[in-house]
């Protein structure tokens, strides 16, 4: 497929910004993120004839995927440089990273919703408050509450599937 600047302009513009958030928040290093930012348009600029479906979700998943990559193949040169043969290897730390990546997609979602519905979203499911709770806390009726938190829920359904995310 011949390179085309201007479709991979296009991604940078409409999608950079998000991804670049998300993987800023993951690797904590900007050259780095940029290099993960640009692997993956690269990689998703290269299987464009193939994607179905939101490539805003294909974004975010091919670029936790090179995250996950990018982790393992460190985690493999470590373990290959400082350990001898008869050293077992320590368990991966696949998970870790796999929890870090949907923490970082879920409160990349939660900046997406309103404020009045992330601040409900907060109050029941971080802070772990009860209806009662979380309506004296925010000085909403029980009811307001309810209905926040229904279209919240509903709402972040929507936006991590158009992050990439499956049930």
């Amino acid at each position: 497929m011949p390179f085309d600047a201007q479709v991979v302009s296009e991604i940078y513009r409409e999608h950079g910004p998000a991804l670049r958030r998300y993987v800023m928040r993951v690797s904590n290093d900007r050259d780095t993120a940029e290099d993960i930012l640009q692997e993956t348009v690269l990689k998703v600029w290269q299987a464009a004839p193939r994607i179905t479906g939101s490539l805003r979700s294909y974004l975010f998943a091919t670029a936790r995927n090179v995250l996950i990559d990018r982790n393992r193949r460190a985690a493999v040169r470590i373990s290959t440089t400082s350990l001898t043969d008869a050293t077992p290897l320590p368990p991966s730390g696949s998970g870790r990273i796999d929890d870090l990546l949907d923490r970082v997609l879920m409160e990349e979602a939660l900046l997406h919703l309103s404020d009045e519905h992330r601040q409900v979203v907060l109050q029941l499911h971080y802070a772990g408050s009860t209806v009662t709770q979380a309506a004296a806390h925010l000085g909403i009726p029980e009811g307001t509450v309810k209905s926040r938190a229904y279209y919240a829920v509903r709402a972040l359904r929507s936006i991590l599937e158009e992050m990439g995310v499956e049930r």
